[in-house]
């Protein structure tokens, strides 16, 4: 029985040691950049060794990889659960505005979210694997749910739900960049109901016509 709880204690030490990496990394990404960041400044920032990090990540390259997975898992969980029964059974119409508000409140709320899409967008062209950590771990996955989501709603009669479902996060992520991080808001303003009434009009406009 000692062994046993030597091991779960063990596990929960890891798996604190993990949480405190990529909070680290998170902060030294955001400051310093992709170029700058060195595991010795994230290995610092967590308050472990520089081999513990290693250990537990084995390069910057899957450290960013798995900070961008822990962004999925504390902020766009939804977007992964789309499946579930509850919202299967619900208004389209509903689940979709409930879908592009939540996306857009984590995004727009959060400057930490705001400030990593900088970060990829500016440094990507020296290191396509930010660009492609991004795209594997968050857009896709993103992607590929609302399609999963859009085939299940047959009644909503999409003619291509992969192409309606790059439409729909395209023009939530155009939004977010033109109005907050390009600062349109004080020059072009918009607000966020309105292009969520629009996009879920749009999408289930053939169910609704069937309706009349």
């Amino acid at each position: 029985m000692a062994k046993s709880n030597y091991k779960i204690s063990a596990s929960t030490k890891s798996e604190a040691k993990s949480t405190a990496i990529l909070e680290g990394a998170m902060k030294e990404f955001l400051a310093h950049g992709y170029a700058a960041t060195s595991m010795d400044r994230v290995a610092k920032e967590a308050g472990v060794s520089k081999a513990t990090v290693y250990s537990h990540f084995g390069d910057k390259e899957n450290l960013f990889s798995a900070m961008i997975q822990n962004l999925v898992q504390d902020k766009f969980q939804m977007i992964m659960d789309l499946q579930q029964p509850e919202l299967l059974e619900q208004d389209p119409k509903i689940v979709i505005n409930n879908l592009a508000s939540k996306i857009l409140k984590n995004v727009q709320k959060n400057q930490d979210v705001q400030n990593l899409m900088r970060i990829i967008i500016s440094e990507s062209g020296r290191f396509p694997e930010l660009a492609k950590a991004y795209v594997h771990n968050l857009a896709k996955p993103a992607i590929n749910a609302i399609i999963q989501y859009f085939r299940s709603q047959s009644h909503l009669q999409i003619e291509d739900p992969e192409a309606t479902a790059r439409v729909m996060v395209g023009t939530l992520v155009y939004y977010v960049m033109l109005q907050e991080m390009l600062y349109g808001k004080d020059v072009l303003p918009l607000e966020s109901d309105r292009v969520i009434n629009t996009l879920s009009d749009l999408i289930t406009r053939n169910h609704n016509s069937s309706q009349l």
